[in-house]
């Protein structure tokens, strides 16, 4: 079992303010510890330094097993399993075998994609989140903060600097 965090956070009533916030920690280089939005917000990955999501590629490598599958099982069916002439096609027909291979390659893709954001967002069945604050979800902008270890002058500065930017209100957890 991990060890609990300590975790000071402002909640913020517009999304702007919270970015403005977030700018003004950077030039400050405090350390954000994670910032929690109720929808995505524009501009808020390269504030916090994050790369770019690389889940296309899974993306792209799912639908090309979904490719592969429905090319190798139809090519193996319709030319050595069960070798019929029907409708004057040969029996390695491509332009047949299209329909079914675009519709594995999206099947095969959505489901990869589905079960690859659940994984990689900690939202798989059987893991349980904490949450810091209910309307977080709802309409409330959060810039955390971990205290772990800090004297109490150092979480009296992210405490000030929260009010300072416009928090409407600032609290602290232990998740």
């Amino acid at each position: 079992m991990s060890a609990h965090k300590e975790v000071l956070y402002g909640l913020y009533d517009d999304e702007e303010i919270m970015l403005d916030a977030i700018r003004v920690a950077n030039k400050q280089h405090l350390d954000i510890m994670d910032v929690f939005t109720p929808f995505p917000v524009h501009g808020l990955d390269p504030l916090l330094g994050l790369e770019e999501s690389r889940l296309h590629i899974a993306g792209f490598v799912y639908g090309a097993i979904g490719t592969l599958t429905a090319f190798g099982v139809m090519t193996w069916i319709f030319t050595r399993d069960w070798p019929v002439i029907f409708g004057g096609k040969p029996y390695w027909s491509v332009p047949a075998f299209i329909p079914i291979t675009f519709e594995l390659t999206v099947l095969f893709a959505s489901i990869g994609m589905v079960v690859s954001f659940y994984t990689v967002c900690g939202l798989a069945p059987g893991v349980v989140n904490p949450v810091l604050d209910d309307r977080i979800t709802d309409d409330k902008f959060c810039i955390a903060f971990q205290t772990n270890g800090l004297s109490s002058s150092e979480i009296d500065k992210y405490s000030s600097f929260l009010k300072s930017t416009g928090a409407s209100e600032v609290s602290s957890k232990v998740i």
